[in-house]
């Protein structure tokens, strides 16, 4: 697969496989899925988290009548550099910069003529530790990226490989985490994201959120994600019941145990 080998495309996306699969960036990859698919709670609108792609524009909402003011607010750290795909990287030695690198790399945009194939070779490179990067990992990614974005194209009424049309899009942001398990070389949290799609213009947005059990290990002076992270974190789990997903603004956010994402400025 020519994009596996020579300089890869740094336009972007993420990976849905619809708008569910498109939250799939954090555990995918490696082949451990250790998250959920998405659940089909409609989105909340809310203006409280500030969260910026790397990409492009993220939407904005206007604050509903009976928003509930999230109980825990955190600001996370930006990344020190960007790096040639241009990912955000560099983030500090603490859990709260892992957590920053995690949501980083859940957050994502598929529009116009950035491909899903794009952005996951993107992340994958940015964002997965070195010892689990293989050739065959790259082409499975594309593989399994490739038809996400022929979905995407057949949902908005083009060919394969053609941009998607003016208005159509899928994009991905974390708003919540829990962390699991800390220490000062490895995190394991899960991570609450907003999904949301629109095939068109005309076409209304739908929305959906995901809950993904993440994990990242410091390695070379940055946080990755890595498949013993991943493992570690399904031990940490194992017997305990997994947070309900619940949209930013709804009580069931606060009840749940989630902690808001505000970027730092």
């Amino acid at each position: 697969m020519a994009r596996t080998r020579g300089s890869w495309n740094t336009s972007s996306i993420l990976v849905v496989g619809a708008a569910a699969a498109a939250a799939g960036t954090l555990t995918g990859y490696l082949m451990f899925s250790g998250g959920d698919s998405a659940s089909s709670i409609p989105a909340k609108s809310g203006t409280g988290s500030s969260i910026s792609s790397p990409v492009g524009p993220l939407p904005s909402y206007a604050d509903p009548q009976d928003w509930t003011e999230p109980e825990r607010w955190v600001a996370l750290p930006r990344g020190q550099r960007t790096d040639a795909g241009g990912s955000e990287v560099g983030f500090p030695h603490t859990v709260e910069g892992a957590v920053a690198m995690l949501k980083a790399a859940n957050t994502t945009v598929i529009e116009g003529d950035r491909s899903n194939v794009d952005e996951q070779l993107r992340i994958y490179r940015s964002y997965v530790g070195k010892v689990d990067q293989s050739a065959g990992n790259a082409e499975q990614i594309e593989r399994n990226a490739e038809k996400t974005d022929r979905t995407l194209r057949e949902k908005a009424g083009v060919l394969p490989g053609e941009p998607l049309p003016s208005g159509a899009y899928v994009r991905s942001y974390a708003v919540g985490y829990q962390v699991i398990k800390a220490s000062p070389d490895e995190v394991s949290v899960w991570v609450l994201a907003r999904v949301t799609q629109k095939n068109g213009e005309l076409d209304n947005e739908s929305s959906s959120f995901t809950r993904t059990l993440a994990g990242a290990q410091w390695q070379d002076g940055d946080w990755k994600m890595t498949g013993a992270a991943i493992r570690n974190a399904r031990q940490a789990t194992q017997g305990r019941s997994r947070p309900e997903m619940a949209a930013l603004g709804d009580a069931a956010f606060n009840k749940a145990g989630w902690t808001a994402i505000r970027e730092a400025a």
